[in-house]
């Protein structure tokens, strides 16, 4: 089965540094089989077919651990689960100078659509869907300071998510897409 697993926080700011390149030998080095990064914050799509999703979110962590000392969460999502998300974003959505455009892929604990209710949004600055496994989340450019997503970041909430902006998003469904096409 094709995951991706999406590390939090690693490559930001010149913390938590991991290299990519390294990353992927250590997932190897695990048994975790096709194993493919996509650029520095901590997306690797790989396939395996022996463990549950909880036994591979372990295993990954630990080996982060193992090999680079930091604790690093993990969020799991398997093709079809990331399929889903990556649909569900609407076409126009974007993230250049026009908009500002996130998924924002939670924990199982906050994995909910009632976590709405708990945020701030700004009428008429943004947008915000729930999907199963992840909130979507876009803003114009020009009004993302005013955007309800600068105030996340200083919520409890904000720990227990990893973001990716649509671009990424995008880029990593088609790897999977790919992927899925070759099996």
């Amino acid at each position: 089965m094709t995951y991706v697993a999406l590390l939090r926080g690693i490559n930001v700011g010149g913390k938590n540094k991991i290299e990519m390149r390294r990353l992927k030998g250590s997932f190897e080095h695990a048994g975790i089989g096709e194993v493919e990064t996509y650029i520095n914050s901590g997306n690797i799509v790989f396939a395996e077919n022996d463990r549950t999703p909880s036994e591979i979110e372990s295993a990954i962590e630990k080996l982060i651990l193992d090999d680079f000392g930091l604790e690093i969460p993990v969020v799991l999502r398997s093709f079809d689960e990331f399929e889903s998300i990556a649909r569900a974003l609407p076409d126009h959505w974007t993230n250049d100078s026009s908009a500002k455009s996130d998924v924002l892929f939670l924990w199982k604990e906050i994995d909910n659509e009632s976590l709405l209710e708990h945020l701030t949004v700004t009428p008429d600055v943004d947008e915000v869907r729930y999907i199963p496994g992840a909130l979507l989340w876009s803003a114009p450019r020009e009004h993302a300071s005013r955007s309800g997503l600068m105030q996340l970041a200083r919520s409890h909430y904000y720990r227990k998510m990893t973001v990716r902006n649509v671009n990424t998003t995008r880029a990593i469904y088609a790897i999977m897409q790919q992927r899925s096409e070759r099996t």
